[in-house]
């Protein structure tokens, strides 16, 4: 598991991005489990994580609408299959509307420039 934190501030929100190998829905839970064993991910508004299963999309909004299509589109850009990218927010207070899609494009940008995704 590879995780990026604080890596975008706004108006009080601030995320993390985290990544690692999978290759099923099963391995996404085992993986999402195992990112919420530390508290402060476990108390995060969001963790929406998406991944590319041979071709096919798994993804899950966990409340932040939309947001699991967009690393979606980001990992079928970049042909990223079999690797799980999950972006958590913690909620500030203030909501950002259309900002949060870019935010979470820049966490999968972040992700995907820095990660190690052999």
């Amino acid at each position: 598991m590879q995780t990026f934190d604080g890596i975008i501030t706004d108006r009080g929100s601030k995320y993390a991005v985290s990544g690692g190998p999978c290759a099923s829905p099963d391995d996404a839970r085992a993986f999402i489990k195992d990112l919420c064993r530390t508290k402060k991910f476990a108390k995060a508004t969001h963790n929406t994580w998406a991944f590319l299963q041979d071709g096919v999309p798994v993804k899950n909004d966990d409340g932040e609408s939309g947001a699991g299509m967009v690393i979606v589109r980001m990992l079928e850009r970049e042909g990223v299959h079999n690797h799980i990218v999950v972006v958590t927010r913690w909620y500030g207070g203030k909501h950002l509307g259309g900002d949060r899609f870019r935010h979470v494009q820049d966490a999968v940008r972040h992700y995907l420039d820095h990660a190690d995704l052999r």
